[in-house]
């Protein structure tokens, strides 16, 4: 047992939540050699064997299940540690971000850099896409914390709310600031189609001018607001990201009478197993919005 150390449990902990050592090493950064290295230096210290190696994958063994419940306490305490003892200037750790375009193209930079501010040595992996996607990414333990359309209704996440984005519709410059501008004639930039805002303007665009509105979804929003800028489209998009090519005399903004709802944005993360890093970097995430928005 002395020799026993705290990295061999929490990769113990990852082996057992992901069933796999293959998936364990992608989320601890780690190579398989190096995972199945600290497995088996975990069993020789205990003086058992932990796993049962199947063609389904690792199962516990009965030894390997009384150790999960001490291997719980140990993550537990070694979180209040980071807490409370840890100075953040010193938290070596990868934090693999996941967050959504509108989230990018806006205060993403900002947030970065409070986190490297607070965790100078804080290593970070950025992947930016669409809401749905980055849901199963964190439910697959693939990335740490998503920023997206949320919050994410599943008890194994932990949803910190995010301000909404406002959105407004935008059209090229041209023409006198009182022209109507006829949404069931004109091309709609908007959202990729598998995203909440895309369906929801979908519906609203149907209800009020039926089945033939043109849309032009994309998964891109600078693309977006190019061809609105090109006058080959309008777009109900974020006020945030609009405002500096309106004050730029780039775009317009204009009323048809009415505006989809606010983008409710959040930023989530698995509960279990609890993380200061992580739940720090989410209320970050949302003291850095309010700023931006």
């Amino acid at each position: 047992m002395s020799n026993l150390k705290l990295e061999q449990l929490r990769t113990f902990l990852a082996v057992v939540r992901f069933k796999s050592i293959n998936r364990a090493s992608e989320a601890l950064n780690l190579t398989q050699p190096a995972v199945t290295s600290r497995i088996k230096a975990l069993e020789e210290a205990l003086g058992t064997d932990i796993f049962e190696r199947t063609a389904a994958g690792m199962r516990l063994t009965k030894r390997g299940d009384m150790l999960l419940h001490y291997a719980e306490q140990f993550q537990h305490l070694s979180e209040l540690v980071d807490a409370h003892v840890v100075d953040a200037s010193g938290v070596d750790r990868l934090i693999r971000l996941g967050v959504s375009e509108t989230v990018a193209q806006s205060w993403l930079p900002d947030f970065v850099g409070a986190l490297h501010k607070a965790f100078p040595q804080l290593k970070i992996e950025i992947s930016v896409d669409i809401s749905s996607n980055l849901r199963e990414q964190l439910l697959g333990h693939e990335i740490d914390l998503a920023v997206l359309l949320g919050p994410i209704s599943d008890y194994t996440i932990d949803n910190v709310i995010l301000p909404d984005v406002a959105l407004a519709w935008f059209r090229a410059p041209g023409g006198s600031p009182q022209d109507a501008v006829d949404l069931s004639s004109v091309p709609i930039a908007t959202y990729a189609r598998n995203t909440r805002p895309y369906r929801e303007l979908r519906a609203a665009l149907f209800e009020r001018f039926g089945p033939d509105v043109s849309m032009f979804p994309s998964s891109s929003l600078s693309s977006c607001f190019r061809m609105v800028e090109a006058g080959l489209a309008v777009g109900a998009l974020p006020i945030s990201l609009g405002a500096p090519m309106e004050r730029d005399g780039k775009l317009v903004r204009f009323d048809p009478g009415w505006t989809p709802k606010p983008l409710r944005f959040s930023a989530s993360y698995l509960g279990e197993p609890r993380s200061h890093l992580i739940e720090t970097a989410a209320k970050m995430a949302e003291e850095i919005a309010g700023k931006a928005i």
